[in-house]
């Protein structure tokens, strides 16, 4: 029941994340917004992310009562999509205070599957949200000839989300007394914090202009949302088989999910209107997120006692402050040269972790 509770949560959780990453950049794009201003608002969830772990670092407990508030949250912030999307303004604060609320979920969900799942069946369970991101992708594509009904998915997803989210909170059994960490430091790990920031901000043009690249070199949005679908089937299969290959050295997988993402990148720069090429780079995501995302993910359980703060730095240094930052470059390099940048800045994220 646990394996099944957990795999509906992330299903739900990131068919979300899908709607938010694949469409809305576009939705936001064809109701007026420039690509600076897609930058700016995409950029003030991941900054959210990023400084609300430090919060709960001294001054906040994470129970069960701040999680079921958090769920609440979400689901506010999500119907409140409807009202501020056309202000710029009221967007951005709308996004950010989502920011807040994402930044406990996701963590407080994760130790929860490592810790009673192990890393073995981790990966199986973590698949079905690779499946939800798929789904919503082939799917929605389809229904956006209105751009708001991206916004229907999008709270209906948050929705269950929450549901299954509140079904979990019982299992949260080893670590519900747990307290904040003292001794938790960044600067212990500086290398590995360092490279996993830079890593993502070499995310920001893919995550947030993949989708408008992509379709301005002649790629229907279509076509593009079956991209993005190939792309999740890989990191599915990786997710599925990679238990062996995490039985190995951790920090070496990450070095070379690091390596490989950097290639990926160039060679979107190199042919942007290769639709053969784009399916080559897509299948990479299967290292430079399905296998990259799970050794991170161990590897902190591992080295932290305070696993919850560990999990909650890691979606705020990474998808917070490297979304943060990654969205920002992004909107100001979109252009010819956008993927050579984030190629660039994936080797400085692997030459900071090379020696480490």
């Amino acid at each position: 029941m646990l394996f099944f509770k957990l795999s509906a949560f992330y299903f739900f959780y990131f068919a979300a994340v899908g709607v938010y990453i694949i469409f809305l950049p576009k939705v936001l794009n064809d109701i007026g917004y420039s690509t600076k201003d897609i930058g700016y608002v995409l950029a003030l969830a991941p900054l959210m992310r990023f400084l609300t772990p430090f919060l709960f670092l001294k001054y906040i407990k994470l129970n069960t009562n701040i999680f079921k508030l958090t769920l609440v949250g979400a689901v506010l912030s999500s119907l409140l999509f409807y009202i501020t999307i056309d202000n710029f303004y009221y967007f951005m604060i709308n996004n950010a205070i989502l920011g807040i609320f994402l930044s406990v979920l996701l963590p407080y969900v994760e130790v929860i599957a490592i810790n009673n799942l192990g890393k073995d069946k981790y990966g199986k369970s973590r698949l079905y949200g690779s499946i939800g991101f798929m789904l919503i992708g082939l799917v929605l594509a389809k229904f956006l000839s209105n751009p708001y009904n991206a916004l229907d998915f999008y709270l209906a997803m948050t929705i269950f989300t929450a549901i299954f989210s509140y079904l979990l909170i019982s299992y949260d059994i080893n670590h519900k007394e747990q307290k904040g960490d003292d001794s938790f430091s960044l600067l212990k790990y500086w290398p590995f914090w360092l490279s996993l920031f830079l890593m993502q901000i070499s995310f920001g043009g893919f995550y947030n202009f993949f989708t408008i690249y992509e379709t301005a070199h002649g790629i229907s949005l279509e076509v593009t949302s079956y991209l993005w679908a190939f792309g999740v089937i890989c990191e599915i299969v990786m997710l599925y088989f990679q238990a062996p290959i995490l039985q190995n050295n951790l920090l070496l997988i990450i070095k070379f999910s690091i390596l490989i993402t950097a290639f990926r990148w160039f060679l979107l720069y190199l042919f942007p209107d290769n639709l053969y090429i784009s399916y080559f780079t897509q299948s990479i995501h299967a290292f430079s997120f399905g296998l990259y995302h799970s050794a991170v993910i161990i590897y902190l359980y591992k080295i932290y006692s305070n696993k919850k703060l560990a999990q909650q730095f890691m979606l705020g240094v990474a998808y917070g402050l490297g979304g943060f930052v990654g969205s920002l470059i992004a909107g100001y390099t979109y252009g010819e040269y956008l993927f050579l940048y984030s190629a660039i800045i994936a080797v400085i994220s692997f030459l900071v972790l090379y020696s480490y």
